[in-house]
């Protein structure tokens, strides 16, 4: 998997302790300094009866938004001593009212580095929750291999929220006797709860992708671990869509189960086209369909063609003017009418692409792009 991340917000960095402080934009830390020379040209173009130094009890607090507790008690400090050289300028230092703003500056101040001290815990909290979560979805999410028996695979995770790797949505691809076997899918909701449903979906799939003998078997499987989920966690609501495939390398053809799922993109010979086939209802709602196992439908998939797999978060991505993502036509621009490109290509291509359609996802965004495997080309 190569996990593309939203820009962050706020760069990171590691102490010797392994905490990931979040470090400010520099203009916030700037700000204190800049504040202090803004009194400072007041000092010098107002009229002395001004007590233009009061001002400075404001600086303690200003540099809590962007440093630490010992920083912003060196800034208090100076600040105090800063007071006392403008008014002692002015002859006024040991003044009742200067006095009085010099024990405010002092209180204020130690305000301002507890607070300082309580953002840095937050942060080490936040750090490591995110941490964790980043690890469970790693683990679940593991690395698509370059090659997975008789395909090519490329893959990408991009999460909806800047610097974290929480979310519902998933992909797997393994080799088994009866072919390679993928799913992708999304799960309803967000958040931890959604990655324990993933946990659950991926570990069924990992043992029926091997065990169960078709792909109506499989999703058969995964319909059963998520009605037992639905029941554990008192959800009647729960539900996954997703879409499993099967490749058999000796008739050159893919299987397809779409579960309300987004339907897959292929690229082939130069042109590319949605494959549709019969609907089937999401995963955990299987029981209201009325007939059994839900259809498949078969499609010829050779050597140069790429089949594309994504989740809604891609296709419903919108811009400034609430267009959604063109998924098609911004690959038929890329791809249409030239040599045969490798999964890694299209992966790609979509994940540069996509920032320029929208800034802010407001979905996770998962692909799986798979290739028969033979000689392709690097798209031109």
């Amino acid at each position: 998997m190569s996990p593309g991340r939203a820009d962050a917000p706020l760069v990171v960095v590691a102490d010797q302790d392994g905490f990931t402080p979040a470090v400010p934009p520099d203009w916030m830390r700037w700000l204190p300094f800049a504040y202090v020379a803004f009194v400072l040209v007041l000092e010098a173009t107002l009229q002395q009866e001004w007590a233009v130094s009061f001002f400075l009890i404001a600086l303690p607090p200003i540099a809590a938004y962007a440093f630490g507790p010992v920083a912003v008690a060196a800034f208090t400090v100076f600040a105090i001593l800063l007071e006392g050289f403008l008014a002692g300028v002015s002859y006024h230092l040991w003044e009742t009212h200067h006095v009085t703003a010099d024990i405010a500056t002092a209180v204020v101040g130690i305000l301002s580095t507890a607070l300082a001290a309580h953002r840095t815990r937050q942060e080490r909290s936040l750090v490591h929750a995110n941490s964790v979560a980043e690890a469970l979805m790693r683990a679940l999410l593991r690395p698509v291999p370059h090659q997975v028996g008789h395909v090519l695979a490329a893959s990408l995770y991009r999460p909806s929220e800047a610097g974290t790797m929480v979310g519902g949505d998933l992909f797997d691809i393994r080799a088994t006797r009866g072919g390679e076997r993928a799913i992708i899918g999304d799960v309803r909701g967000k958040g931890l709860q959604a990655v324990h449903t993933v946990a659950a979906l991926l570990g069924s799939f990992r043992e029926a992708a091997y065990e169960a003998h078709d792909l109506p078997s499989v999703a058969a499987r995964l319909e059963r671990r998520l009605a037992a989920e639905a029941r554990e966690t008192q959800d009647e609501e729960l539900f996954a869509t997703a879409v499993l495939i099967e490749y058999d390398s000796l008739s050159h053809r893919v299987t397809v189960t779409n579960h309300g799922h987004v339907e897959p993109v292929l690229i082939s010979c130069g042109e590319v086209r949605v494959l549709s086939g019969p609907p089937a209802l999401p995963l955990g709602l299987g029981g209201l369909a009325e007939t059994g196992a839900p259809a498949v439908w078969h499609h010829r998939f050779t050597r140069g063609d790429i089949l594309l797999l994504v989740t809604d978060g891609l296709v419903e991505a919108r811009d400034t003017d609430g267009d959604f993502y063109p998924l098609v036509n911004r690959l038929r621009h890329r791809f249409a009418d030239r040599p045969a490109p490798g999964p890694a290509d299209v992966i790609n291509f979509l994940n540069s692409d996509l920032p320029r359609h929208t800034r802010n996802l407001h979905d996770d965004v998962a692909m799986l792009a798979i290739a028969p495997h033979g000689a392709v080309r690097p798209a031109q």
